[in-house]
C-alpha cells in the first residue's frame, strides 16, 4: 500500500532542547501529546545542523502520532566543524546522546527503541559507530592530552544509512572533469599540490594542533569558502593512497575490495552494537556518485558482506537526488519516509539483540565520567543528572 505524503501543519517545529552533553545539545521534535517512548536519533552530513536536511521535515511528521520521536543532536562537527572533525569524535558524542535519549524515555515512559540514521556523511557516522573497536581507538595527536579513554558506545535497536557516498570517489569525480574555473589538468594539478601540502605538515606546534589548508585551495576542489578544512580531515575525505589503504572516511567506495568491507559492513554482528539489522537507502540520482559506480553491484556487495545484518528493504530510490531537496523530489521523498516507517515498526513489534541499557550501565558510566567536553580532542562528557531541566520550545 502506499501512503501519501503527510503535509505539516506549520512551518515550524514543537520540542524540546536537551542538553545531552556539556556544550552541546539536541532539539527532539515532539509535541508533547503523544507517548513517545522510541527515539530515532538522525546524523547530518558535512555542513549539516539542525533543521538543515529537508526531508527530516517529512519524517517527522509522519512519525508526529507514533511512539517515535527525533533526536537532533548538534555535534562539534555540525555546520562548519567537520572541516577539523573526525569520525571518532563524532561517534563519542552520538554515544553520549543516545545514552542521554535512552535514559531520559526510560525515566518517563519505561524501555524503549533506540535507532541511528545517518545522511550522506552521517552515513559514516552510522556504520563507525557500528563497525569499529568498543571503545574505539585513542588517536594519537587528537586524543594525547584526553584526560579519559574514549566511552565505550551503548548499543542501538536499529541503523539507517541514506545517502552513504564515497569523499573520495566525489572528489576524484571533479579533478578528472574540471569544474566551470579549472579544467581537468589545472584541477589534477591544484589536487596533487594540496595533497603533498597535507601530507608535508598534517600537524603543528609540536604535532599538538592540526594544521589549515589554504582556503584557496579547498574551495577549488569544491569546499565551502566559509569551512577551513585541516591537513588530516582533507586527507582522510580524499584518501589519496585508496583503495589499497583506505582512511578513516574511505568507507562507501566502490573499489574497495571483499576484505576491506568485511572490516566496516562484515563487523555489524560481531561488534553486538546493532540490535536488528542496516536499512540502507541508496539515491538513484545521486549528485555525488559518479556514473562509473555501479550502485546496484556496489549494494550487492555490500550486502554479502553484512550478511543476516542485511535488510531485505533496503533499495537504490528511483530518481532520488543526494538530500531529495530538489522540486521533483516528492516520489522519492514519499518512498524514503515509506520505508523508515515501515522499518521502524518492524523494530517496534520485534524483539532486538540490543540489551537494554541497565544490564551495563555501570559499565558505561564508568566510561563517560569526567563532567566536560575536549571540543579539541576526544569527548570528555560527563553524567548529566536527568532532573536537569530542559527548554521547552
Amino acid at each position: 500500500m502506499q501512503l501519501p505524503l503527510r503535509q505539516p501543519r506549520t512551518k515550524g517545529h514543537a520540542g524540546i532542547l536537551h542538553p545531552y552533553c556539556e556544550g552541546l545539545v539536541a532539539f527532539e521534535y515532539t509535541n508533547g501529546l503523544v507517548r513517545k517512548p522510541n527515539t530515532l536519533v538522525f546524523i547530518g552530513g558535512l555542513g549539516d545542523g539542525l533543521g538543515t536536511v529537508e526531508y527530516l521535515t517529512d519524517i517527522i511528521t509522519a512519525l508526529e502520532y507514533t511512539p517515535w520521536s527525533v533526536f537532533s543532536p548538534i555535534l562539534s562537527s555540525s555546520y562548519s566543524g567537520w572541516g577539523v572533525g573526525h569520525l571518532g569524535k563524532d561517534i563519542d558524542e552520538i554515544a553520549r546522546c543516545v545514552q542521554y535519549a535512552r535514559e531520559y524515555k526510560q525515566g518517563l515512559f519505561g524501555a524503549g527503541k533506540i535507532v541511528i540514521m545517518g545522511h550522506s556523511t552521517g552515513s559514516q557516522d552510522v556504520m563507525h559507530y557500528l563497525s569499529c573497536a568498543n571503545p574505539r581507538p585513542r588517536h594519537p595527536v587528537l586524543d594525547k592530552d584526553a584526560a579519559v579513554e574514549p566511552p565505550k558506545r551503548p548499543p542501538v535497536d536499529g541503523a539507517v544509512m541514506q545517502a552513504p557516498v564515497s569523499d573520495r570517489e566525489a572528489i576524484t569525480w571533479v579533478i578528472r572533469d574540471g569544474t566551470d574555473r579549472d579544467g581537468p589538468g589545472r584541477m589534477r594539478e591544484i589536487y596533487q599540490r594540496t595533497i603533498a601540502r597535507a601530507r608535508s605538515t598534517p600537524y603543528e606546534d609540536d604535532d599538538t594542533l592540526d594544521t589549515i589548508l589554504p582556503l584557496s585551495a579547498t574551495t577549488r576542489i569544491g569546499y565551502p569558502s566559509s569551512t577551513p578544512v585541516s591537513s588530516r580531515r582533507f586527507l582522510s575525505l580524499a584518501s589519496p593512497d585508496s583503495p589499497e589503504k583506505p582512511e578513516e572516511d574511505d568507507l562507501f567506495s566502490s573499489d574497495l575490495t571483499d576484505d576491506q568491507m568485511q572490516k566496516t559492513f562484515g563487523q555489524l554482528g560481531s561488534r553486538g552494537l546493532l540490535g536488528s539489522k542496516l536499512l540502507v537507502l541508496y539515491s538513484g540520482r545521486d549528485q555525488s556518485v559518479p556514473p562509473w559506480v555501479d550502485k546496484e553491484h556496489l549494494l550487492k556487495r555490500w550486502s554479502l558482506a553484512a550478511g543476516d545484518r542485511w535488510d531485505s528493504n533496503s533499495m537504490i530510490i528511483p530518481n532520488a537526488s543526494h538530500a531529495l531537496s530538489d522540486e521533483d523530489q516528492a516520489e522519492p521523498r514519499r518512498i524514503l519516509v515509506e520505508r523508515v516507517m515501515s522499518y521502524l515498526e518492524n523494530v517496534e513489534k520485534h524483539p532486538t539483540n540490543c540489551e537494554l541499557i541497565s544490564s551495563t550501565k555501570s559499565d558505561q558510566a564508568r566510561s563517560i565520567e569526567p563532567d566536560s567536553c575536549d571540543q579539541t580532542g576526544g569527548l570528555l562528557c560527563g553524567r548529566l543528572p536527568l532532573s536537569m531541566p530542559s527548554e521547552q520550545v
